[in-house]
């Protein structure tokens, strides 16, 4: 056992060292609701080509959207102001000059033949209007000069991707390299080709390259392309006097694509945190607090092995949070809250090494062999829960976008940080420990002596869960049929990040206290309103749909805690989580399930991954149709929860079918029905003590986090005790049923006939 700690106990102490210089180096980079940002309002303006309608604004914001995320700004806020205007705000961003400039671009680009030349250059503008022919462009070129450009032959669509680098002949200039799409590429073939066809020197041999009504670039064909044939490949490059900053945002703006119109900015401000100072204390203390509860938990039940995976634990924390910081990642307080649940679901690895440990020591095996083995394996279930989790986050961070996305990168972290801890620093821990004299001399401080009675009475005597697995899938049947009445009857009541609302801007005759502003506004009936500070002094309220009732009740709580109350703006918002959005989670969820169906049908049988992906719907459903019932709102924190719950209820599927497929192995006569009870029976210490792990955590947000993650910590004790629940009383009834109609049934043979003679009466 000890033959690999020299190198595993390196490892650890690099990589604590490294997260520990990470945590104390750099600074967090924390979200709006934490530490504000700053407020761009960009006002969408007609063009010649195209009016402003709500497709434009629409479209307009997807964009801007897709800049932002491009721009590496985690967790922004964009919506919909009114019926022009678009409100961007990026948490952190203090100096948003070049976020300004970037994502303010009109990024019209098209690939244009050049003509001829329009004659010198002159100090005036660049005009735009037709020159030689109907629909020409004279504009000035990068060095000066006037060129007269037909009609555009490619524009920005054709562009599948592009990223700034540096020219392989010449390494001091910077370059931006175009990848082409659909028939993007046979049309700079032609238009390349149709150049090519000039002599050497002449103008009509360039192609300019057009940025907003610029010429960017206009590079002549190269000798080496025959005429009529063109640039193949569907590549080119945009050449130019760039930096590399400017070669970065270049390529930024081209694959993010253009604005259908242009925009303008009208306003820029600092904003403020959206939470308070109280709610902030009040969230961190209960996280600190249940991580403090599962620790203690751990370490009553396991002993010594509990005391050592607290250490773990704490180890798990740090490095998580270094990786965080060095990708750069923003923390926002249901990303901290989430964070602080996943150190109480990283308990799952260690509970299941201990749980082996303890059945391998009560059938005889030695202390070294004990350990050894209860490493051993637990890892075929680790490896396969953590592979179905990545690949879902996986999908989550290519496939979505927004806080989506950044949940899928805050999952794969977890997960990935949760194995390191649990075979190799929990196993470095484990082996220094049994080192000791002392423990060699009294075994029993590990802990491994206990759970035997209750491991014993569930071999001999407990019940036969499968037997009545009709009756435990009837009454699921009756959970599903009341949620989904929920969401019928009651309806999904989406939240103002779906939906959108009002936004309501105050002058105030004296400074106002954010935690007492919600407070007044919670007690004026809006608990979920969003108050905010500006940096010129004012006070803004974001809520869902109000009449004028409603919009005298939030001005008279205002006035409340800011005396006198002056309404400066009053407008609609769009939903912050727009339809592109969610039409992106939808089908990364989808595919990522198709996925996780895919590799339970590899590494298992298609049976397994039916079961599981049947018990997680029964979760989700039930879940949705409880909040319906209580009339919850649905918003970004609740679908944190939920792609968590999602996360939670297949792993917990696949350590059960973990334990099934060990025991198949080994099944001589076994039936089938007894072999998974017997599996869920041996599972059942793992589960319960998982889930304690995690509940501990979400009573103590449910209890003590405020208003905020009131909803969240709900949401997922929900989701945690119906996917416990799921695993054993779903998804492995479910398994047995699959197996027994997918698996032929052995055909009847035919009586035999003994000796080939027949018994006849007896003659007289």
């Amino acid at each position: 056992m000890s033959r690999h700690l020299g190198w595993r106990l390196v490892a650890v102490l690099l990589v604590l060292g490294a997260a520990g210089w990470l945590a104390a180096t750099r600074p967090a980079r924390l979200g709006l609701d934490l530490r504000g940002g700053t407020q761009i309002v960009l006002e969408a303006k007609d063009s010649p080509e195209r009016q402003v309608d709500g497709d434009t604004v629409a479209r307009t914001l997807e964009v801007l959207r897709h800049r932002v995320d491009q721009l590496g700004v985690a967790e922004p806020s964009l919506q919909r102001s009114g019926e022009r205007r678009v409100i961007v705000e990026l948490p952190g961003v203090y100096d948003p000059k070049e976020a300004v400039e970037v994502i303010g671009r009109t990024a019209q680009l098209a690939f244009h033949p050049v003509l001829g030349l329009a004659g010198p250059a002159s100090g005036e503008p660049a005009t735009t209007a037709p020159a030689a022919g109907d629909g020409d462009l004279v504009l000035a070129d990068e060095d000066g000069g006037r060129l007269r450009l037909g009609p555009p032959a490619l524009t920005g669509d054709a562009v599948g991707d592009a990223r700034a680098e540096l020219d392989p002949q010449f390494q001091a200039r910077w370059q931006v390299a175009i990848e082409l799409q659909g028939d993007g590429g046979r049309r700079w073939a032609a238009l390349t080709g149709e150049a090519a066809c000039q002599q050497l020197g002449d103008p009509t041999r360039r192609v300019a390259i057009v940025l907003d009504g610029q010429v960017i670039s206009s590079p002549q064909v190269d000798p080496s392309v025959a005429c009529e044939q063109g640039i193949g490949g569907g590549q080119t490059v945009i050449t130019g006097d760039f930096t590399g900053e400017e070669a970065g945002d270049l390529a930024l703006l081209i694959r993010a694509g253009a604005l259908p119109v242009p925009v303008e900015v009208v306003e820029q401000r600092t904003v403020g945190p959206t939470l308070g100072e109280a709610a902030i204390q009040a969230s961190v203390q209960a996280a600190v607090l249940g991580a403090a509860l599962t620790m203690l938990y751990m370490i009553a039940y396991y002993r010594l092995l509990g005391g050592l995976a607290a250490v773990a634990l704490v180890c798990y924390g740090l490095i998580s949070f270094a990786v965080l910081l060095a990708l750069r990642s923003t923390l926002t307080l249901p990303g901290i809250a989430g964070f602080v649940l996943a150190i109480g679901m990283a308990v799952d690895a260690n509970v299941l090494v201990f749980e082996r440990m303890r059945e391998e020591h009560r059938a005889g095996a030695s202390l070294r062999l004990s350990l050894e083995r209860g490493f051993t394996r637990a890892f075929s279930a680790i490896a396969d829960s953590s592979v179905t989790t990545l690949l879902a986050a996986g999908l989550l961070f290519f496939l979505a976008s927004g806080a989506v996305r950044g949940f899928g990168v805050t999952l794969s972290v977890g997960v990935l940080v949760s194995l390191f801890t649990a075979l190799v620093v929990t196993r470095v821990l484990v082996e220094l420990v049994t080192r000791a004299a002392a423990v060699r001399r009294r075994p029993g401080l590990l802990g491994l002596d206990g759970g035997g009675r209750l491991a014993g009475w569930l071999a001999t005597r407990g019940p036969n869960l499968i037997a009545k697995g009709r009756w435990w899938l009837a009454g699921s049947l009756v959970a599903l049929v009341l949620a989904g009445a929920g969401l019928v009857v009651r309806g999904p009541n989406f939240g103002v990040e779906f939906t959108g609302g009002r936004l309501l801007e105050y002058r105030t005759s004296r400074p106002v206290d954010l935690d007492a502003t919600r407070q007044a506004l919670a007690d004026a009936g809006f608990p979920r309103a969003v108050a905010q500070a500006s940096g010129d002094g004012n006070l803004t309220v974001r809520t869902g749909e109000l009449d004028e009732a409603g919009e005298e009740r939030v001005q008279r709580a205002v006035a409340q805690v800011g005396g006198q109350a002056e309404e400066l703006r009053d407008e609609f918002i769009g939903p912050t989580i727009g339809a592109e959005l969610r039409r992106k989670a939808l089908i990364a969820i989808g595919i990522a399930l198709v996925v996780q169906l895919g590799y339970l049908a590899v590494r298992f049988r298609w049976t397994f991954g039916a079961a599981a992906v049947a018990a997680m719907f029964h979760d989700v459903v039930i879940l949705l149709g409880l909040f319906a019932w209580l009339g919850k709102p649905l918003d970004g924190v609740f679908l944190a929860a939920l792609l968590t719950v999602i996360g939670y209820s297949v792993n917990d599927s696949v350590v059960v079918f973990d334990r099934i497929r060990e025991r198949l192995r080994g099944r001589t006569r076994e039936p089938l029905a007894s072999l998974v009870n017997n599996a869920c029976l041996q599972t059942i210490p793992r589960t319960v003590n998982t889930g304690l792990g995690a509940l501990f955590i979400l009573a103590a947000l449910f209890i003590l986090g405020g208003d905020t993650l009131t909803d969240f910590a709900l949401a997922l004790l929900v989701g945690i005790l119906v996917g416990t629940y799921s695993s054993v009383f779903v998804a492995a009834p479910l398994l047995v049923t699959f197996e027994r109609r997918s698996r032929p049934r052995p055909r009847r043979q035919p009586a035999r006939r003994s000796g080939g003679t027949a018994m006849t009466g007896r003659r007289s």
